[in-house]
Order: structure tokens, then C-alpha cells, then sequence
């Protein structure tokens, strides 16, 4: 039985103990969390994660009382970009309240799914709700309708 020990200097260990932790903190700040769930005005948590066919979407969007059209009016494959101008900044913004932050997906490619809601009271026009969905994950999407004086907000009613 041979046994074979390595001294390592003071310096050298804890070098490799600092580029460690900044490896595991760089991980965890920049690496999208996946399995949360955000708890909506104190009600029950609203699940984001598992979004994987047409039918978890609608799901997914009857989580916040809508009913929409079975199938979705668009599917189109979207980059969130790098840089954020003055009004992908605005729509964060909706995001951020909502419990989403796309900042986090910078130039990656996600799909939004355009849905038609069919029981949104007040509105005169057409009303849409777009998911934004990566890796099985909704990430972002709003309400908004499609008349020219027309609004947008979060999923939440």
C-alpha cells in the first residue's frame, strides 16, 4: 500500500478556494432559476415552470382566470436582445412586477405564444395574451388589447 501526500502552500490553496467561490457565486447570480413559483397578491402560487404543450399554456393562463381560443393565434421563435432599449425596458418593467425579469435571458431564443382571451370584461375590441416561454419556463408575457387605444399589463386581471 503506497500513500502519497502533496503539501500545498498556504497561498496556492487559498487561491483555489477564492477562484471556487467566485465560480459557484458567478453560477448561481447568472444561471436562470428553474422550479420557482410566485405567489400572486396573496393568493394561491402561481406555478411557471413545466410549460411544455399547448394545453400546460392554457393552463398556465387559466392560473389567473382567462380563457382563451384553444389553439394560439401566433407562434414565433423571439431573441431577447442584448441591449434594452427605452420601451423593451418599459415592458420589463411589466415583467419585473409581475415576478419575471427577462434582463436575465439576455440574447437568448424563446418562443411567444399569442392566445385570444375570451372573457375579458370591458374590453370593446380583441384581447391577446402573450406567453414568452424558454426551456419549458414562461419567462414573460402581458394582456394587451389590440384596439388603437388599447392597454397592456400583466397576466394578472
Amino acid at each position: 500500500m503506497f500513500i502519497y501526500t502533496l503539501k500545498a502552500s498556504t497561498v496556492k490553496f487559498f487561491a483555489v478556494v477564492c477562484v471556487s467561490l467566485v465560480a459557484i457565486i458567478t453560477l448561481i447570480a447568472f444561471v436562470p432559476a428553474y422550479g420557482e413559483s410566485v405567489a400572486a397578491s396573496g393568493e394561491a402560487e402561481i406555478t411557471y415552470t413545466g410549460v411544455k404543450t399547448n394545453e400546460d399554456r392554457i393552463a398556465f393562463l387559466s392560473q389567473f382566470g382567462w380563457e382563451v381560443k384553444e389553439t394560439p393565434i401566433e407562434e414565433c421563435e423571439v431573441t431577447i436582445p442584448e441591449e434594452f432599449d427605452k420601451i423593451f425596458t418599459g415592458y420589463n418593467e411589466i415583467q419585473k412586477r409581475q415576478g419575471l425579469d427577462l434582463s436575465d435571458y439576455k440574447k437568448k431564443k424563446a418562443v411567444r405564444y399569442t392566445y385570444e382571451i375570451t372573457n375579458y370584461e370591458g374590453a370593446t375590441g380583441t384581447v391577446y395574451a402573450n406567453v414568452i416561454v424558454y426551456r419549458n419556463r414562461v419567462i414573460g408575457g402581458d394582456v394587451c388589447s389590440a384596439d388603437v387605444t388599447g392597454f397592456i399589463h400583466g397576466f394578472e386581471k
